[in-house]
């Protein structure tokens, strides 16, 4: 069994085959899935998917390409939102200097919010770092992250960078990119970092797998993570399914969180 921990099924590129692609996913064992909201639109969407499908669970936040467009009443919503039993982290949130959208300044203030706002409803966080590593260490380390700790997403950083971040009580996600044949510091983190560090994920409906790179993803695809991570640790797939599944289940407390 698997669980993408990670995944944009509230994505408007799902929208004529949702129902299929969700069964693709059961069909190839990825039997829980965690919907990642970060705006008002599909943060909406991520709720609806939560509540209705008892597999299927929300994260609420706000992307920091968008900062600049992040309210204070969105805030609020996003925390009173929390309180729901199917809501299992804050974000995804961070910082991203590829796109110059938002400022840099009102991305880390809205940050700093956000993990000011995971602490008072005691739920974890999911970064998005995109050329911003320094920097998002920082603000968690000044915000004192570590109280509630989270995962960072789709690592892309450094054996160091990981391990800086294990230190903080995150978690180290692994997506498509460490199939791509380049990806070099990816594998390096899949090889040297832990079991029980790590959590896989698609980020769908971007950055596919081998031999789907390039192409629409989607949380089918999340075995062919694990198959590498399993091929770079010389271990079975199965061992990498098993110890992600636990991993997951026990950091986001899914087996408490199921719909009744």
């Amino acid at each position: 069994m698997f669980i993408d921990t990670h995944v944009h099924l509230n994505a408007d590129q799902y929208d004529e085959d949702l129902n299929e692609v969700i069964d693709r996913a059961l069909e190839n064992n990825v039997t829980k899935m965690i919907v990642i909201g970060f705006d008002r639109k599909t943060i909406q969407r991520a709720m609806e998917l939560a509540e209705k499908y008892e597999f299927i669970y929300a994260v609420v936040g706000w992307h920091p390409v968008d900062a600049i467009d992040c309210t204070e009443e969105d805030l609020k919503w996003i925390e009173e939102l929390a309180a729901h039993k199917k809501v299992v982290a804050i974000g995804e949130t961070g910082l991203d200097y590829h796109w110059d959208k938002s400022p840099k300044e009102v991305q880390q203030e809205v940050f700093r919010k956000q993990i000011r706002l995971a602490k008072k409803v005691k739920l974890p966080i999911i970064i998005h770092n995109r050329d911003a590593t320094e920097d998002v260490l920082r603000i968690l380390k000044e915000e004192d992250a570590k109280e509630v700790g989270g995962v960072m997403h789709c690592f892309g950083g450094s054996v160091e960078t990981a391990r800086e971040s294990i230190a903080m009580n995150f978690m180290i996600s692994l997506g498509g990119p460490v199939t791509f044949k380049n990806a070099k510091k990816p594998k390096e983190v899949a090889e040297a970092i832990g079991l029980e560090h790590l959590l896989i994920e698609t980020d769908a409906p971007y950055l596919a797998p081998h031999p789907y790179r390039g192409k629409r993803n989607e949380p089918s695809y999340v075995p062919l993570v694990a198959e590498e991570i399993a091929r770079l640790k010389n271990i079975s797939v199965e061992e990498v399914a098993e110890a992600t599944t636990r991993n997951a289940e026990q950091f986001f407390k899914l087996t408490d969180n199921a719909a009744e």
